[in-house]
């Protein structure tokens, strides 16, 4: 224990909700759990019965009152450890821990997760393979820069996550209109080579500097076509020991050290492209994976990603050795899908393998597990092929996050 005999505490930000598991598993390791949030989401169902308490502050705030209002709440209330739950909370986390002197991820790391500029230029330092990629600032460089790489490219905005704001740039005019709609906001952007290719995730456990786990997957569509273009969105664990697993792991690893991530989970993204068969890195993130990626990696794994974060972090906090929980060797495997009814029938998807059904409005979505790594891939197989047809709704890609 901290200051005496009071429990040590943790205050968790997050802007949406989400962080469940990590809630409750720190308060069964013994922590005072606090939850900052937004207004609109105060009667969301957080996990109340575990939570000392909630506070809700607008939307939109600065973040020097966002370090006003944790600061005020400060005063009497000891705060050891503050985590964002959510990747666009980030940086004011971090902001907050340097205000406050608070161990964790300071501004300058955060960036490396957070800045797809900052982390292309980190992976590349610590010789990791980068689609080719240039700042969007001198226009003679990007000048340049288009006439040695070829079409098409990827407008990519800097700080959002997963496939949100990127466009597809096929001619240097369309560029340069795009960066006329952008305006002053055209320098928050990055420009990269398109790489046509099979992207795997790879969500990691990282300790003292050392990857723990590596849980690799494939996805099925490219995440970006999914939400551009609308599809079934479908993951799975890729077979442990194969060449395809084991230099993700490496490169896992290599990239965790160059990035100077100490301790927490990742989710990060790899193509391996289709002209040349070569992992390319393209984005990392220090938070559990979207998507119903974390219940994936519990059924395949045995392990809950954000239960293991939780876990990190107090044993850190008291000054105690982290280990990894058991794992197991199994596969599994998500299917998932917009649906144009509000609660639809997943009845007839009735597999002995399916061990979670989705429960969320207008939403279809399962996960399938197995000792067998063929099965999960065929069964992903055919329910996405079904998914498509008694399911399916597509809506415009969104311009920014959305709860």
């Amino acid at each position: 224990m901290t200051n005496g005999e009071q429990p040590p505490t943790i205050l968790c930000v997050s802007t949406y909700v989400k962080g469940e598991a990590f809630m409750r598993e720190a308060a069964r390791l013994g922590c005072r759990v606090f939850l900052l949030t937004l207004d609109k989401h105060r009667a969301a169902e957080w996990p109340r019965d575990v939570l000392a308490e909630i506070f809700t502050m607008p939307e939109g705030l600065a973040t020097s009152q966002v370090i006003n209002t944790v600061c005020y709440l400060a005063r009497s209330r000891r705060i050891d450890r503050i985590v964002a739950l959510d990747e666009f909370d980030m940086e004011t986390v971090a902001a907050l821990r340097e205000h406050m002197r608070i161990p964790g991820m300071g501004l300058s790391t955060t960036l490396f997760f957070r800045d797809k500029l900052a982390m292309r230029t980190q992976a590349q330092a610590a010789g990791i393979r980068v689609p080719e990629f240039t700042a969007v600032l001198n226009y003679d460089d990007l000048r340049y820069w288009m006439s040695r790489v070829p079409a098409p490219w990827l407008l990519k905005p800097r700080t959002e996550a997963s496939a949100i704001g990127i466009r597809k740039i096929h001619e240097p005019d369309e560029l340069w209109r795009a960066l006329d709609e952008l305006g002053d906001r055209q320098s928050h952007f990055l420009l990269e080579r398109f790489v046509r290719g099979v992207i795997f995730h790879v969500d990691g456990i990282v300790d003292n500097r050392q990857t723990l786990l590596a849980a690799v997957h494939q996805y099925g569509q490219p995440p970006m076509q999914v939400m551009h273009e609308g599809g079934v969105f479908t993951t799975r664990t890729v077979e442990r020991g194969s060449p395809a697993s084991e230099a993700l792991t490496a490169m896992h690893q290599r990239l965790m050290v160059g990035m100077g991530m100490v301790r927490g989970v990742t989710h990060v993204e790899f193509i391996r492209g289709l002209a040349d068969n070569e992992f390319y890195f393209l984005e990392a993130a220090a938070r559990v994976g979207g998507a119903f990626i974390a219940e994936v990696v519990e059924h395949s794994y045995g392990i809950n990603p954000w239960a293991e974060w939780a876990r990190i972090e107090v044993a850190n906090l008291r000054g105690e050795r982290y280990q990894l929980a058991p794992t197991r060797n199994d596969y599994a495997g998500s299917v998932l899908c917009l649906a144009r009814v509000a609660e639809p029938d997943l009845s007839r998807y009735d597999a002995p393998e399916v061990v979670y059904r989705m429960k969320k409005h207008h939403h279809a979505g399962l996960i399938v597990c197995s000792p067998d790594a063929k099965r999960v891939e065929g069964l992903l197989d055919d329910y996405s092929r079904r998914f498509a047809q008694d399911f399916i709704a597509v809506l415009p890609a969104p311009d920014k996050p959305t709860a």
